[in-house]
């Protein structure tokens, strides 16, 4: 069976500001549907029953992003490694540059 996911998707954190700025992007990039509550627990629940994580994402500008946002940076790492955790057969590689 040929995995339909998308391979690398690139999410440039460059100018995120603030949470909300940061859940557009997340929602943008990552194919989320219209109706994305924006917010973490509506993050988790789109990334476990409604959209596919591709098979890795580059978050460019982390260390800007972390500095600005720490516990949206925390929080957003948090969430993905719990999502590796309970779903390895879905598995999807965080790369920070």
């Amino acid at each position: 069976m040929e995995d339909s996911r998308e391979q690398v998707v690139i999410i440039n954190l460059k100018n995120v500001t603030n949470k909300n700025e940061l859940q557009v992007l997340l929602k943008n990039s990552l194919d989320f549907p219209e109706f994305y509550g924006e917010n973490w627990d509506a993050f988790w629940d789109t990334i476990t029953g409604l959209v596919e994580l591709p098979e890795k994402i580059i978050f460019e500008q982390w260390s800007v992003f972390a500095n600005l946002l720490p516990e949206e940076a925390i929080k957003l790492t948090s969430i993905l490694e719990a999502f590796n955790t309970e779903y390895p057969m879905l598995k999807c590689k965080i790369v920070h540059k």
